[in-house]
């Protein structure tokens, strides 16, 4: 091993984490884009604020069955093929989307779109295990969830002009388009280890020896996650936090702008935004507050408190309808408190087995994908069976408390997560 080795390892991960993170940018847009072009939706299909939020769940279902497989994919045929694939089958569903004559079609569209992008993340992680050390894991997982977060950011107040300039379906097929680019680097750029490249692994640069415990096949692996008590508690603190969150960002928060307090349909779009660069925010610094202090838990409860206080602001305070000047502060601050569930991953990392480390943080991944699918359409239901009945700011009010609730009860698994000191602790949990 050479000094100049390990100088082009330093320097060539950078360029594949680069790519990476550029594809993970697709999985946000296409995440949180369908609540901004709800009006248009609606009126294209003519259907009702039920089919409106499975629509948008139509991407999290996949999204989330698919964890458990994109672990194997990035443990078995590596971060660089996954990627490929997955990013090529999300264009050609972004570009159905946008051609979509029915909404059945639209549901296929969103469907090949979650099932593409799902392998993104846990690829990403995979490949941080292979390309970054172990201290840095989850400053990294911060640092991606930051860059990928602008993407969400993208789909908001920017979608919003773009639709208004080329329509929501000139605009679908583009992202498409440019997905299909982005596969074709992953493939030709993205290395899955520096032993691709004959380069001394990550290990042997830290001074580590290789690890001696037996590693376990792909399905014994899956299991002994599976099995692992340690496992549940972030993958529950994530499926209460993210499921809040996205059915204010990615589903219902523009509605209940436009609605509740009289946006424009152009300006309301940029109160979520504020919420989305506070997540962004959020996770680049809670990840390195937590490498800092070597503490997991601690930060988790900090942050978490702050968002389950967000959230009942915005429940609680003026009936359901807080003054209208503390909105981007709170918006923004209940962003920065969701960023908790980023350590979720690394604490799954952790718990587990290490050459499972793509199992093993897709499996807390679903937690989150869960939450995402199955709330936004219980407040849809919500809407079409109230709509009639209760005034706005009331209709929200009731809806959102399902969101508070789940960010509560999040909250409270947290106090179950084992403090790893951010190290693997598995020969310790056997």
């Amino acid at each position: 091993m050479t000094e100049e080795e390990v100088k082009k390892l330093k320097t060539y991960r950078w360029y594949v984490w680069g790519l990476l993170v550029i594809a993970y940018v697709i999985v946000f847009f296409h995440r949180l884009a369908i609540a901004v072009v709800r009006e248009e939706l609606v009126e294209a299909f003519e259907i009702t604020s039920t089919t409106f939020a499975n629509l948008g769940s139509a991407y999290f279902y996949p999204y989330m069955v698919m964890q458990i497989p994109s672990g194997i994919l990035a443990d078995s045929l590596g971060a660089r093929k996954t990627v490929t694939l997955g990013t090529l089958g999300a264009a050609v569903g972004s570009i159905l989307f946008g051609y979509a004559p029915t909404i059945a079609i639209a549901f296929i569209g969103r469907i090949l779109v979650g099932i593409g992008v799902s392998v993104v993340f846990i690829a990403i992680l995979k490949v941080q295990s292979q390309w970054f050390f172990e201290r840095e894991f989850a400053t990294m997982s911060g640092i991606t969830a930051f860059v990928g977060n602008l993407g969400g950011a993208f789909a908001q107040t920017p979608l919003a002009m773009l639709v208004a300039y080329f329509t929501w379906r000139s605009t679908f097929v583009a992202v498409g388009i440019i997905s299909g680019v982005v596969a074709l680097l992953c493939y030709l750029i993205v290395r899955d280890s520096p032993k691709d490249m004959g380069l001394p692994t990550i290990e042997s640069v830290e001074g580590k020896k290789r690890q001696t415990m037996k590693v376990p096949p792909l399905g014994e692996g899956l299991i002994k996650v599976l099995l692992n008590k340690r496992t549940w508690p972030p993958f529950l603190a994530f499926t209460g936090f993210f499921g809040a969150f996205m059915a204010l960002t990615g589903t219902w928060g523009p509605s209940y702008l436009i609605e509740v307090y009289g946006f424009p349909r152009q300006i309301a779009p940029n109160y979520t935004t504020v919420a989305i660069l506070g997540l962004s925010l959020g996770c680049a610094v809670i990840g390195k507050i937590s490498d800092v202090m070597r503490s997991r838990k601690l930060p988790m409860l900090v942050f978490g408190g702050i968002y389950v206080v967000t959230w009942g602001i915005l429940v609680f305070v003026g009936g359901g309808k807080p003054p209208v000047e503390i909105l981007y502060p709170l918006f923004f601050i209940m962003g920065v408190g969701c960023s908790t569930f980023v350590l979720g991953w690394a604490c799954g990392k952790e718990v587990n087995h290490p050459s499972i480390a793509g199992i093993s943080t897709s499996v807390v991944n679903i937690g989150g994908f869960l939450g995402a699918a199955i709330l936004p359409p219980i407040l849809g239901r919500i809407f079409d069976r109230y709509h009639d009945v209760l005034e706005a700011t009331v209709l929200f009010q009731k809806a959102f408390m399902y969101c508070f609730i789940f960010a509560a009860v999040g909250f409270v698994f947290i106090f179950f997560v084992k403090e790893t000191h951010c190290k693997n602790i598995y020969k310790e949990s056997k």
